[in-house]
């Protein structure tokens, strides 16, 4: 398998972009974003590292360094295809249109390129089914903001090799990102699957009036949320005990939401136009400088927690 110098990466929205700027950790590699209408790249980027800049986590002349070795192109050929080593497509989630993205792009690479897919829950399996060289695909799932989370989920398709997967989880390492390999391609990979486990208990408690939703949130912030990021939930049942965790299991499993279908409420929600942030309700009522500043404290609590400053 090749050196890997020059990332493609395909689709240039919020994703693409910051995906572009996190490979530019790696002072080694060269990144060229394309897609399908012109897109100001550098400005976005700017605008997503405003915070990192603000509190000292990179100075201008960085992120200028970095933007440096960013190109952006419309061409749907040329050299940044002919001599892509990694190809990372971060278009919209939609498995036709990625089965048509990777199609062009396998015509268009060299048949030892490695091809990433930037998806959060559809199969790398069904996504490259049609490609002829399947054992150099892989999942990688970037996680949103790509440029402040350090996960990312690379996950092996039906057929993907252990080069391949070696060699991406490599890659990213070298970028900053800490990667984590999903054996099996699975819906909802790893963390999504235990993220919407929670969600799923969250909206029952909602729906059946045990608590109202700012209650449950509150709950989570200030108690099991608090150790989450220094204790793992397994490392936290080592740490009780499994004969413990086995005795609490065994009592309050049988009353956990177990549906295999969304919730009522959530569906209710969605069927009034109620879909929270964008329009201003949801589980919560939401004004748009509340909807903003939710967002602008994420990344300032991310910066603080990653960076300290």
């Amino acid at each position: 398998m090749r050196d890997i110098k020059n990332v493609l990466v395909v689709g240039a929205g919020l994703m693409g972009k910051n995906i572009a700027f996190v490979m530019t950790a790696n002072p080694a590699l060269n990144v060229t974003v394309t897609d399908v209408a012109e897109v100001d790249v550098r400005a976005g980027i700017i605008e997503n590292c405003r915070q990192l800049v603000e509190r000292g986590v990179i100075t201008g002349a960085e992120l200028d360094s970095r933007l440096e070795r960013i190109t952006f192109t419309t061409d749907k050929s040329g050299a940044c295809y002919e001599n892509a080593d990694l190809v990372i497509e971060a278009v919209f989630e939609d498995m036709e249109l990625k089965r048509t993205t990777f199609a062009a792009l396998e015509e268009q690479c060299p048949p030892d390129a490695i091809f990433c897919t930037n998806t959060s829950v559809m199969s790398p399996t069904e996504i490259s089914a049609r490609l002829i060289h399947r054992g150099r695909f892989a999942g990688t799932h970037f996680w949103n903001p790509a440029h402040l989370i350090p996960l990312v989920e690379v996950v092996k398709s039906d057929a993907t090799t252990d080069e391949t997967a070696q060699a991406v989880m490599e890659l990213l390492k070298s970028a900053g990102k800490v990667p984590v390999l999903c054996k099996r391609d699975v819906p909802g990979f790893i963390a999504n699957r235990m993220q919407h486990a929670l969600w799923r208990e969250a909206v029952s408690i909602v729906e059946n009036g045990i608590a109202d939703a700012e209650t449950v949130d509150m709950a989570v912030r200030y108690s099991f949320g608090l150790r989450l990021p220094q204790l793992g939930p397994l490392e936290n049942a080592d740490m009780v005990g499994t004969d413990l965790t086995y005795s609490i299991h065994e009592y309050i499993l049988p009353h956990l939401e177990s549906s295999g279908s969304p919730s009522p409420l959530l569906k209710s929600l969605r069927d009034a136009g109620d879909l929270g942030f964008k329009t201003g309700k949801g589980f919560r009522t939401w004004t748009p400088e509340e909807s903003e500043r939710c967002k602008e404290e994420l990344y300032s609590y991310l910066i603080r927690a990653l960076y300290g400053k």
